[in-house]
């Protein structure tokens, strides 16, 4: 899936300013997050129509920018979310973020941005890991 990643300065009213513009284009937002430090923050989301989303924000002045990311599915059972990294980790592959993910589903998931994003999946699909596509399916 595309992420849609926003350089933000950390000050009152700047994350209202980016979901206005996402609000104004029609651009529903399916999952968050935002890590930040004193002077800046960066929000990640996956939208539905990443692209329109990117145009529109740099149209407007922020610094915005797409990303590949790996929606993971999983079952809500303890030990899981350890099972898929694991696989990862045994493969020398790095997590270098994630968040969760809302789904309309019973089952889990995380957005994950793995260091090698071919061979994640590889490694993912051959464990029987499924994933999200860009249109929620």
């Amino acid at each position: 899936m595309k992420q849609l990643s926003v350089f933000l300065e950390n000050r009152v009213g700047r994350l209202e300013e980016v979901l206005d513009v996402l609000a104004q284009e029609e651009i529903n937002i399916l999952s968050l997050s935002m890590a930040d430090t004193s002077e800046y923050g960066m929000l990640r989301l996956l939208v539905s129509t990443p692209e329109k989303g990117r145009a529109a924000l740099k149209e407007r002045g922020f610094s915005a920018t797409l990303t590949e990311v790996l929606a993971v599915k999983m079952a809500h059972k303890v030990g899981e979310l350890r099972r898929v990294l694991k696989l990862l980790y045994e493969a020398g592959i790095n997590v270098e973020y994630m968040y969760a993910l809302h789904t309309k589903t019973d089952e889990a998931a995380m957005a994950i941005k793995p260091s090698d994003l071919g061979t994640a999946v590889t490694v993912l699909q051959k464990a029987g890991v499924t994933f999200y596509e860009a249109d929620g399916e």
